[in-house]
């Protein structure tokens, strides 16, 4: 009833070939073999873009075999929210919360184009979208630090920065500020 097994010992598969396609690009068919066996970048691929963060652009993370994690963000026109609406645990400003689920390697600028899916504010050619960390400190009372600022007309040194090169660690919440 258990099919017998082949013998590893003697059978070999292409990617024991040096250089063969990996086993993940077999799947791309005659695509992959078009392409001589040369993995394209795929659509969550930035080439350079934690590079210039402190990150490693050769160590990205693969958003396809990662789990993402539930981002809250609290999103408010023309100001921060005050730290006081998030002293307590489960009283958050939820009327102006956006879930989001994502990675850690998500920039600025694609927490600003989510944003603008639901906030029309957001859309203007002149808003900015300034985002702050909010995290615990070592004795529990909640902090902000300042994240980035990311416009909507026109690209900003901010724009690419990951959030992973912060100090974001998963179950911190962001505050956005949209300035229209």
């Amino acid at each position: 009833s258990q099919a017998a097994r082949p013998d590893r010992s003697t059978h070999r598969s292409v990617t024991d070939t040096p250089g063969a396609m990996p086993s993940a690009d077999l799947g791309r068919g005659i695509a992959a073999a078009a392409l001589g066996g040369v993995r394209r970048p795929g659509p969550y691929e930035r080439p350079g873009g934690a590079a210039r963060y402190g990150g490693r652009s050769n160590n990205r993370m693969d958003r396809s075999k990662t789990c993402p994690f539930l981002l809250r963000v609290f999103h408010k026109i023309g100001n921060h929210h005050s730290l006081e609406a998030f002293a307590v645990r489960g009283k958050e400003p939820v009327d102006d919360e956006l879930q989001v689920y994502t990675w850690p390697d998500v920039t600025l600028r694609e927490l600003a184009d989510l944003v603008k899916d639901v906030a029309p504010e957001a859309r203007t050619p002149t808003a900015r979208l300034h985002f702050r960390l909010i995290y615990p400190d070592k004795s529990g009372k909640n902090v902000m630090t300042e994240l980035g600022e990311v416009s909507t007309g026109k690209r900003g040194p901010d724009d690419m920065k990951p959030l992973s090169t912060s100090k974001f660690q998963t179950g911190d919440l962001l505050d956005l500020a949209i300035y229209p």
